[in-house]
């Protein structure tokens, strides 16, 4: 093959971009001793977080698997009750149902990769009855207790239809925007409203491949404030008021919270965030110039272009091998979590096109710091490689 026993470069899939005041804040925290949970840098990295995508309050966690366990709690969900997801996501936002006791009932996707609304309503008018108790699945007789909608690479899902079926159905909406910070709609009713604010609660992440990082860390927004509060008493143990030193705590909480010097390093990166978003769209637009088949992002919104999704044609594996020989990490989709080990037996809606799109997708580099030349050496080298 073409490039063989040749030294490259490695250019990595998407690495941290530490361009700013990482530094210069982390010093900070380590100077002052606030490096714990406690500590100036977690409130200013909340409020530059809720600043930046619209609400009152943000609340600072420990990843955003943690967020998704504490959104799910505070929605109500109980052992015994189902929530609906993706099979098309990372597993880490359907783990969190197992956690509380509930079961997942996994959907098909779209062309977007989100979940296919028009399976979604199918299910919910075919396969669910209204009772006292809630929407009850016929089959099972077990309350919907929730919806968890991914908005996969950054491309947003179709809100207006899932919030619609949600109030219809009364049902909570909970969004897994951990890969979309930045993304909002650019145009029609909901212009300007981001990702994570539609729903009753909204989840970010920030682990080291995501548009801004922390090392590791989260964050939770909403629509109701003593919600949000309680979420916040439940990640620091649940106990009775942060300056309590009696060690009195009334539930079972978790140890949630964010570290101080976590905060200093997304305080700096939301600084960053605009810069990373035109860097993203521009290297994004310039594989598209150069002619590979990336998949399009939602009609009417402003992405911010987290991971590009090659199609393949069905050559994924063979691309991502052949790739590899030349230095260049790339990845699959995700192994649709229906079919692994733990779920495997567990509710599966009409699942279909996400089969397809199993074979067909390869993420490629995109860090914000991929250089010129980088690009133009992994576009030449998946054009060679798909000619061939």
């Amino acid at each position: 093959m073409s490039g063989e026993n040749i030294e490259y470069e490695r250019i990595p899939l998407s690495v941290p971009n530490l361009c700013g005041n990482e530094l210069r804040y982390v010093t900070e925290a380590v100077e002052t001793e606030w490096v714990s949970t406690a500590g100036p840098f977690v409130q200013r990295f909340e409020q530059a977080l809720a600043d930046y995508v619209g609400v009152e309050r943000a609340v600072a966690c420990q990843s955003g698997t943690a967020g998704i366990h504490l959104a799910l709690m505070e929605a109500g969900v109980k052992r015994g009750d189902l929530v609906l997801v993706p099979t098309v996501t990372f597993v880490a936002a359907v783990n969190p149902v197992t956690y509380i006791g509930a079961e997942p009932v996994f959907l098909d996707c779209d062309d977007s990769l989100c979940i296919d609304p028009l399976k979604l309503e199918d299910y919910l008018s075919t396969q669910c009855v209204m009772t006292e108790s809630g929407l009850t699945e016929k089959q099972s007789g077990k309350r919907i207790a929730a919806l968890v909608v991914v908005h996969v690479f950054g491309n947003l899902a179709d809100m207006p239809v899932f919030v619609e079926l949600c109030e219809r159905y009364r049902i909570a909406l909970i969004e897994d925007a951990t890969e979309a910070l930045g993304t909002w709609y650019s145009s029609g009713p909901l212009a300007g409203r981001h990702a994570g604010t539609f729903g009753d609660f909204g989840v970010f992440s920030f682990n080291g491949n995501k548009i801004i990082t922390t090392g590791g860390g989260g964050m939770i927004v909403g629509k109701n404030a003593a919600a949000l509060q309680h979420i916040h008493k439940l990640s620091i143990q649940a106990k009775n008021g942060e300056s309590d030193h009696f060690y009195d705590h009334d539930e079972i909480g978790f140890n949630y919270r964010l570290t101080n010097l976590q905060a200093a390093l997304g305080v700096a990166q939301m600084e960053s965030l605009p810069c990373f978003r035109q860097i993203k769209k521009s290297n994004y637009e310039r594989y598209i110039e150069r002619g590979l088949p990336l998949l399009d992002y939602r009609p009417g919104t402003d992405p911010n272009y987290w991971l590009y999704a090659l199609q393949t044609g069905g050559r994924t594996k063979q691309l991502m091998q052949a790739l590899a020989q030349r230095n260049i990490e790339t990845r699959p989709i995700w192994k649709l979590i229906h079919t692994l080990k733990p779920y495997l037996g567990s509710r599966a809606w009409k699942i279909e096109r996400a089969n397809r799109y199993y074979e067909d997708i390869l993420n490629i580099p995109c860090s914000t710091n991929l250089r010129e030349d980088q690009l133009e050496r992994v576009a030449d080298s998946i054009l060679e490689l798909m000619r061939g």
